[in-house]
């Protein structure tokens, strides 16, 4: 690997941000049109080894159990065995294109901030500054953990950790566990938290979007489109299971059907340790709303919870259920991880970047294109994006190329 002296304030034509997906095909493109990498252009990677967000995965997800790997540009991922840990066979992909291409990666660098400077920017870092004519920002969401907040969740005595910190199962053994999310992150949670010997309870604010749609290409471009629709708004995107549903394959069929994955509704408070539901009713076993689930769970197999039922008027106690917890699960999600591009004043006020028609380009920061960001968010969509990055730093950069 290079020395970091690169980073010693002089121009490149193009910083990269990120070494995950997108990062890594914007760098294949600006080096197939002609970037000479370390001296026209460098990849940024906060991660001391190859993988981006895949390194930090917890061990149990397979590449079975991930919405898919899309392949980087010019190199296949070879034959992947789906009971492989996706935490192991991803950074060794990534790795060995990383090798195969001579992309330069610099490595642990985190980028503190970046700011307009001039006709380019100014990018800062914990190991020197750097300047370059354009940024393509490609750190995706993984540094920025979502948790929603609930009343009392602050005194809750028992553990909480979000899907960042989780690694397995086994240490939650005989105990109950709240898991909190909506998405596949939470479903996968509860199933292997079952199969440890954890007991579980299933809240969300919102009712699962399961869905028996076929996740085909018309689908994924359905995706897309509304996913893209907000974000040529300024609006935040939406999480990936708000636009996609989950699907209803035979992952999940089995455990809707005896109960394990049953919603209980919505969370209203937490105690020291407890949590009050609002949907399990009086008697801890009825249920509210499951959307398509509902005709697939046996009730009959839905198992009363622990508790007692509170509320000061009978309405309410026909409905909240407080329920002894030892841990909370926060499978809620993440944000496109952008604090660092603060200097900028780039957010609108529906809280996202207002990205042009291409998905890439900040429309009020020329120069700038974020990849990975919004629609480019999934493997598939953050290679194309990658691409359309780097083809737009590169009518950014000036004729007379910046070498060092």
């Amino acid at each position: 690997m290079e020395s970091t002296n690169v980073l010693d304030g002089r121009r490149l034509a193009v910083v990269v941000i990120g070494a995950g997906q997108a990062g890594l095909s914007a760098a294949y493109y600006l080096a197939a049109r002609g970037l000479r990498p370390w001296t026209d252009f460098v990849v940024l990677d906060a991660n001391d080894g190859p993988g981006g967000a895949w390194r930090h995965r917890w061990d149990s997800l397979t590449l079975g159990r991930v919405h898919g790997i899309h392949k980087l540009p010019g190199m296949d991922l070879e034959g992947p065995d789906r009971d492989a840990p996706a935490n192991r066979t991803v950074p060794r992909y990534y790795g060995d294109y990383e090798s195969r291409f001579g992309l330069p990666i610099l490595r642990p660098v985190t980028v503190t901030g970046v700011a307009a400077d001039g006709d380019g920017f100014a990018v800062t870092t914990d190991d020197g500054p750097v300047a370059a004519a354009s940024v393509v920002n490609a750190t995706g969401t993984w540094d920025s953990p979502y948790r929603p907040h609930y009343p009392g969740a602050e005194r809750f005595a028992g553990r909480q950790l979000h899907t960042r910190e989780y690694r397995d199962a086994e240490q939650f053994r005989g105990q109950r566990v709240l898991v909190v999310g909506a998405g596949t992150s939470a479903l996968q949670f509860i199933q292997e938290l079952d199969a440890r010997g954890a007991d579980t309870v299933w809240a969300a604010r919102r009712t699962p979007q399961w869905t028996s749609r076929a996740f085909d290409r018309d689908w994924g471009l359905n995706v897309e489109r509304a996913v893209s629709a907000r974000t040529r708004e300024g609006l935040a995107p939406l999480s990936v299971s708000a636009v996609t549903g989950i699907p209803l394959t035979d992952l999940y069929v089995p455990d809707i059907r005896r109960g394990l994955l049953a919603w209980r509704g919505r969370i209203e408070r937490f105690g020291a340790h407890t949590v009050i539901l609002d949907g399990p009713g009086p008697d801890g076993v009825s249920l509210p709303g499951q959307g398509e689930a509902q005709k697939i769970i046996d009730r009959s197999m839905v198992r009363a919870l622990p508790g007692r039922a509170v509320g000061s008027t009978a309405s309410q106690a026909d409905r909240r259920w407080e329920v002894p917890i030892d841990a909370v699960l926060w499978a809620t999600g993440f944000r496109a991880h952008l604090r660092h591009l603060s200097p900028l004043q780039i957010r609108e006020p529906g809280g996202g970047i207002l990205m042009a028609d291409d998905g890439v380009s900040a429309v009020r920061m020329p120069g700038l294109f974020l990849a990975g960001y919004g629609a480019s968010a999934s493997t598939l969509g953050a290679t194309r994006a990658g691409r359309k990055a780097a083809m737009g730093a590169l009518r950014s950069v000036p004729e007379s190329a910046p070498a060092g």
